[in-house]
C-alpha cells in the first residue's frame, strides 16, 4: 500500500512538473523554448508529457473556433476590403515598378563610379601595400647605392662596413625578395672586390714609396742637418735647458681617420705634392709628405675580412724586396757626391717610412723585422762605400763624403737605429782620407818647389815684411833693423809650404769633426797624418829637387838655407796642433812631429849634393886644362882655367855666407881637397911620360894659385892654414920637381923610367 502511495505522489508530481512547462511553453518566446524542451528530453515522462501536450493542443483549437465562429461575419467584411485594396494595389506596383525603371536607368552612372570608385579603393589599397613595402626595401637599396658610390670613390674601409650592416641589419628584413637574394649571393664576390681594390691601392703605395724614397730620405736628412745646426747653435749658448730633440718629436702627427671622405685622403699614390721651399723657410717633416692611409685601410680591412696574417706577409715580403733594391748601388756612384747622396737617401726613405709604420700601425711590422731589414742594410751599405770609395782619388770628395755618412747616421740614429758600425768604418775611411791627401799635398808641394826662384825674400816696405812674418814665424832682430829694401834670408817656398803644412792639418782636422772622437784621438790622428806628410810626402818633394839634374849651387844652397828655418818652425806647428786640439805635448802617448828629421835629412841630402856639384864644376874647368908638359917657354902668371875656376869658387862660396858654418867649411875643404886631388892626377897621368923646366913652372903657378886662394879665407871659421893643408900633397910633388929641376936632363930621364 505505501508503495501505491509513493506512485500516486510521484504522478502529481510528474504532472505537477508537466503543466509547469506547458505554461512555461505558452509564456516563452519561441527563441527561448530550447532548454525548456531539453528538460522534457532528458526526462523520464516523455510520453505522458506528449500526451498532456496533445491534450492542451485540442483545448486551444477549439478555443481557436469558438473565437472564429464569433467573429466570422468581421472575417468576411475584411475579405471585401481586401479585394477593394487589391485594385490599389496593383496600381502601386506598376508606380514601384516604373519608379525603379526610372531609378535603375538614372542610377546606372553611379553603378559605374562606384565600381570605378571601388577599384580605385583597390588600387589605393595596393599602392598603399606596395608603398609599405617599399619603405621597408629603400633602406636596403639605399645602403647598396652607398656600398657602390664608396666603392667607386675608393672608400673601402667605409663601404666594407656598409657591406657588413646590409648584410647583417637590412636584407635579413627583405630575405623574401628576389633582388635580395641576388645582393646575398653578391657580398662574397663584392668582400673579394674590396680585398682585391685595396690590395691594388697598397701596390701603388708601395711602387710609389719606392720611387720617392730619395725624396722622403731628403727631406729627413734636411731635417737632421737643421737640427744638428740648431744643435751647434745652442753649444754656442750658454746650456740651460738644452736637450738634444727625442726621438718622439721627431714624428709628425698624422691624422689617420680611415672614413674619412675627403678626396686627398683616398689617394693612393702615397706621395703629396710638396711646393719647392727656400733654404730659409722650414723643411716640412719627411712624413707629411706621404699618405699611409692605404696602408691603414688596407691593413684594417684585411683585418676585418680575417686575413690579417696574409696581409703582414705580403707587405713583409714586397718591402724586403724593395729593400734589397734600394742597397743596391749604382755602378758609378763613387764619380759625384750626388751619387752618394741620392743611394743615402733612399736607405733614409725607406727605413723612415717602416719606423712610422711601425709607430703608427699595431703588429704590421715589428721591432725584430725593422732590426733584421736594418742589419742587412747596413751589411750591404758599409760594403758598397768599402768598394765605391776606395775609387775616389779626390779628398775634397772624399771630405763631402764623410760629411754625408755623418748626417746619414745621425739621421737614422733620430729614429733609434744603431749605428755604430757606420762611425767605424769612417775610421777606415780616414786613412784612405789621408792618403788622398797626401798625393794633393805632394802635388801641391812639387808646384811650389818647381815655381820657386831660390832666391831670398825682398821686401821694400814694412807692409810687405809684416806680411812675410804673418804667413811664417820668423824673428831676426838685426834684419828687423836693417833699412828697406833688405831681404829675408829664405825664398818664397817656406811660408808657402809652411802653410800648406797647416792646411793640412786644418783639413785633417775636418774630417775628424763630428766623429765622436775624444780630443786626444783627433790630436794623435793629426800627428800621425802630419808625420806622414813630412817624412814621405814633402820628404820625397825635396828628395827629388835636390836630385834634379839641372840642379844649381845657388839652388841647393837656398835649400839648405830653406830646410834650416823650416826645422826651426816646427815647434810652431806642434804649438798650432795643440791649439786646436786643446791636448798638451806632454799629455801621455802624445805622437811628437817628426818634422826635424825630415829637414836635416833634406838638408844632408842638398850638402852631400852641393859637394858633388862643386866637385862637377871642378871636374869640368880642369877639363879645359891644356898643359903642354914639353914647352920650353916659362909662363909667369896662372893658367886661365885654373883662375877662372878659382873666381867660380869664390863667387860660390860668397853664397854660402847664409849656410850653417859647417856647412860652407866642409864644401871649401872638400872642393880644395878634389881640386888637389885632381891636379895631383894630371900630374900623374900616365901619358905624361916626361915634362920640362917650363912645364913645372906654370904648373907650380897653378898651385901658388891655389894656395893664395885657400890662404884668402874664402869661408870663414877655419883656423889658420887648415884649409892650405888639402894642398901639402901637391906642394910637396912640385917641390920634388923643383929640387931636381936644376939638371934638366936628370928630371928628363927620370921621367921617361917612370912607369
Amino acid at each position: 500500500m505505501e508503495r501505491g502511495k509513493m506512485a500516486e505522489a510521484e504522478s502529481l508530481e510528474t504532472a505537477a512538473e508537466h503543466e509547469r512547462i506547458l505554461r512555461e511553453i505558452e509564456s516563452t518566446d519561441t527563441a527561448c523554448i530550447g532548454p525548456t524542451l531539453r528538460s522534457v528530453y532528458d526526462g523520464e515522462e516523455h510520453g505522458r508529457f506528449m500526451e498532456k501536450l496533445e491534450t492542451r493542443i485540442r483545448n486551444h483549437d477549439r478555443e481557436i473556433e469558438k473565437m472564429c465562429n464569433f467573429h466570422y461575419q468581421g472575417f468576411v467584411d475584411s475579405i471585401t476590403e481586401l479585394l477593394k485594396v487589391r485594385g490599389e494595389a496593383q496600381k502601386l506596383k506598376n508606380q514601384v515598378t516604373d519608379t525603379n525603371r526610372k531609378l535603375q536607368h538614372e542610377g546606372k552612372e553611379l553603378v559605374i563610379a562606384m565600381e570605378e570608385l571601388k577599384q580605385c579603393r583597390l588600387q589605393q589599397r595596393n599602392i598603399s601595400a606596395t608603398v609599405d613595402k617599399l619603405m621597408l626595401c629603400l633602406p636596403v637599396l639605399e645602403m647598396y647605392s652607398k656600398l657602390r658610390d664608396q666603392m667607386k670613390t675608393k672608400r673601402h674601409y667605409p663601404a666594407l662596413k656598409t657591406l657588413e650592416h646590409l648584410e647583417h641589419t637590412y636584407l635579413p628584413q627583405v630575405s623574401h625578395y628576389r633582388f635580395c637574394k641576388v645582393m646575398v649571393d653578391n657580398i662574397p664576390k663584392l668582400r673579394e672586390e674590396i680585398k682585391d681594390v685595396s690590395m691594388s691601392d697598397l701596390k701603388d703605395f708601395l711602387e710609389s714609396i719606392r720611387k720617392h724614397s730619395d725624396k722622403i730620405g731628403e727631406t729627413a736628412m734636411k731635417q737632421a742637418q737643421q737640427q744638428r745646426n740648431l744643435d751647434n747653435i745652442v753649444l754656442q749658448q750658454p746650456r740651460i735647458g738644452s736637450k738634444r730633440k727625442s726621438k718622439k718629436d721627431a714624428y709628425i702627427i698624422f691624422d689617420t681617420e680611415i672614413e674619412s671622405t675627403s678626396p686627398k685622403s683616398e689617394q693612393d699614390s702615397g706621395i703629396l705634392d710638396v711646393e719647392d721651399e727656400e733654404d730659409d723657410e722650414e723643411v716640412p717633416g719627411a712624413q707629411d709628405l706621404v699618405d699611409f692611409s692605404p696602408v691603414y685601410r688596407c691593413l684594417h680591412i684585411y683585418s676585418v675580412l680575417g686575413a690579417r696574417e696574409t696581409f703582414e706577409n705580403y707587405y713583409r715580403k714586397q718591402r724586403r724586396k724593395q729593400a734589397r733594391l734600394v742597397l743596391q748601388p749604382p755602378s758609378n756612384m763613387h764619380e759625384t757626391l750626388d751619387g752618394y747622396r741620392k743611394y743615402f737617401n733612399q736607405i733614409v726613405g725607406f727605413f723612415v717610412v717602416e719606423d712610422h709604420i711601425l709607430h703608427t700601425t699595431q703588429g704590421l711590422v715589428n721591432r725584430a723585422y725593422i732590426d733584421e731589414l736594418w742589419e742587412m742594410a747596413l751589411s750591404k751599405t758599409i760594403a758598397a762605400l768599402r768598394t765605391h770609395s776606395s775609387y775616389c782619388s779626390d779628398p775634397n770628395l772624399v771630405l763631402d763624403l764623410k760629411n754625408l755618412i755623418v748626417l746619414f747616421a745621425d739621421t737614422l740614429q733620430v729614429y733609434g737605429f744603431p749605428v755604430n758600425q757606420l762611425f767605424d768604418m769612417l775610421l777606415e775611411i780616414r786613412d784612405q782620407y789621408s792618403e788622398t791627401l797626401l798625393k794633393k799635398w805632394a802635388g801641391i808641394f812639387r808646384n811650389i818647389l818647381d815655381s820657386d826662384n831660390y832666391s831670398p825674400i825682398p821686401v821694400t816696405s814694412e807692409e810687405m815684411y809684416k806680411k812675410v812674418v804673418g804667413q811664417f814665424p820668423f824673428q831676426d832682430i838685426e834684419l828687423e833693423k836693417q833699412p828697406f829694401p833688405k831681404k829675408f834670408p829664405f825664398s818664397e817656398f817656406v811660408p808657402k809650404v809652411y802653410n800648406q803644412i797647416k792646411e793640412f792639418i786644418y783639413a785633417c782636422l775636418k774630417f775628424s769633426e763630428d766623429l765622436h772622437l775624444s780630443s786626444t784621438e783627433i790630436d794623435d790622428m793629426i800627428r800621425k797624418s802630419t808625420n806622414l806628410l813630412l817624412t814621405r810626402t814633402l820628404s820625397n818633394s825635396l828628395q827629388n829637387v835636390i836630385k834634379r839634374k839641372n840642379i844649381g849651387l845657388t839652388e841647393l844652397v837656398q835649400i839648405i838655407i830653406n830646410t834650416t828655418h823650416l826645422e826651426k818652425s816646427c815647434k810652431y806647428l806642434e804649438e798650432f796642433i795643440t791649439n786646436i786640439t786643446n791636448v798638451l805635448p806632454e799629455t801621455v802617448h802624445t805622437t811628437k812631429l817628426y818634422g826635424t828629421t825630415t829637414f836635416k835629412d833634406a838638408r844632408h841630402a842638398a850638402e852631400e849634393e852641393i859637394y858633388t856639384n862643386l866637385n862637377q864644376k871642378i871636374d869640368q874647368f880642369l877639363q879645359l886644362a891644356d898643359y903642354d908638359w914639353m914647352t920650353g917657354d916659362l909662363g909667369n902668371k896662372a893658367s886661365d882655367y885654373l883662375v877662372d875656376l878659382i873666381a867660380f869658387l869664390r863667387s860660390t862660396f860668397a853664397v854660402f855666407t847664409h849656410l850653417p858654418g859647417k856647412v860652407a867649411q866642409t864644401a871649401c875643404m872638400s872642393a880644395c881637397k878634389h881640386l888637389a886631388t885632381s891636379l895631383m892626377q894630371l900630374l900623374l897621368e900616365a901619358e905624361v911620360r916626361q915634362l920640362t923646366l917650363g912645364a913645372l913652372q906654370q904648373f907650380n903657378l897653378d898651385v901658388r894659385e891655389c894656395e893664395q886662394f885657400a890662404r884668402s879665407g874664402p869661408v870663414p871659421g877655419f883656423q889658420e892654414d887648415t884649409l892650405q893643408l888639402a894642398f901639402i900633397d901637391l906642394r910637396q910633388k912640385r917641390w920634388i920637381s923643383c929640387a931636381a929641376a936644376e939638371n934638366t936632363g936628370s928630371i928628363v930621364k927620370k921621367l921617361a923610367r917612370l912607369p
